[in-house]
């Protein structure tokens, strides 16, 4: 039965975890919300999903907001108490760091509790179902790769540039520009018209122009090669393959993970495991982080 002073530290350290937890919730959800509308305006998500994908970021980020959220409070709370000379009191009448400590850990099993709860069965599931949501927006969008009308995007370190002026009907492409910097050459190619298209096998972008003009150089220098054509074809690598495998693991069960030997695998669920330990020992070392004034 918890006494007095232990229930009275448990409700101190419990108020300013549910204010810091707020707060930081409040920030994350403002950070989600911007990458959200970002997606939307690019379109790679439909407006109609915004809530739902919100929500489901959230799920992903809980058991990353939970430990830190705890150290701070415990260090908040432990430091007013000791700037009010209540822990050298607790001292004073006998009741030293242990006792904090056992405080401390009655509110660290709820909360790891909750942390594991979050990294082991709502994060995997929130993730599964992102790209899921992911894969029906591929299917629907009409929208090409990704890009977006009347901007410039860089590809593998900026040694491609893109720009589409107007996307038509579906994958067609007007006043397109592409610079190309890779091999130690600058090619600048322009067209009127274009279309985009993905390889099967290996899954890389495939832009087309079409009736353009070609212009090879290095900057600093008069020999500029110049050339007209029919269809000039550049090859975007893509990077998905790789980005669906790590997301395909972190969107595995648990239980599934914890009969495999591969090291990734391992890794993965060491982390899931990793951010519900951690409340316990982040309380372990707030305490004697806290100084106590001398008297």
């Amino acid at each position: 039965m918890p006494s007095i002073v232990d229930r009275y530290l448990i409700a101190e350290v419990a108020k300013t975890f549910l204010a810091i937890v707020l707060t930081l919730m409040l920030i994350l959800v403002s950070m989600l919300f911007l990458r959200t509308l970002e997606q939307v305006n690019l379109g790679a998500l439909n407006i109609d999903l915004v809530l739902r994908h919100l929500g489901l970021q959230l799920q992903t980020s809980g058991s990353s907001i939970l430990p830190p959220a705890f150290f701070i409070t415990v260090l908040a709370t432990l430091g007013r108490l000791a700037k009010d000379s209540e822990l050298i009191a607790l001292n004073a009448c006998g009741i030293g760091p242990g006792r904090v400590y056992r405080a401390l850990l009655v509110l660290a099993v709820p909360v790891a509790a909750a942390t594991g709860w979050f990294a082991l069965v709502l994060q995997p599931a929130a993730v599964a179902e992102i790209m899921e949501l992911r894969l029906q927006q591929k299917e629907q969008t009409a929208q090409v790769a990704g890009l977006q009308a009347g901007r410039f995007y860089l590809q593998e370190n900026g040694e491609l540039v893109v720009y589409v002026g107007e996307i038509r009907e579906r994958e067609g492409l007007r006043r397109v520009f592409l610079l190309d910097r890779r091999g130690g050459v600058a090619r600048v190619v322009v067209s009127e018209s274009g279309r985009h298209g993905r390889d099967p096998q290996s899954e890389d972008h495939l832009v087309t122009l079409v009736d353009g003009h070609r212009f090879d150089g290095r900057p600093g220098e008069a020999a500029f090669l110049v050339a007209s054509f029919e269809e000039y074809q550049v090859r975007i690598r893509s990077q998905e393959r790789e980005q669906r495998a790590i997301s395909k693991r972190s969107a595995a069960p648990t239980s599934s993970l914890l009969g495999s030997d591969d090291l990734a695998d391992r890794a993965e669920l060491e982390q899931r495991f990793g951010a519900t330990l951690s409340i316990f020992v982040l309380a372990v070392m707030a305490i004697p982080l806290v100084a106590l004034s001398p008297r």
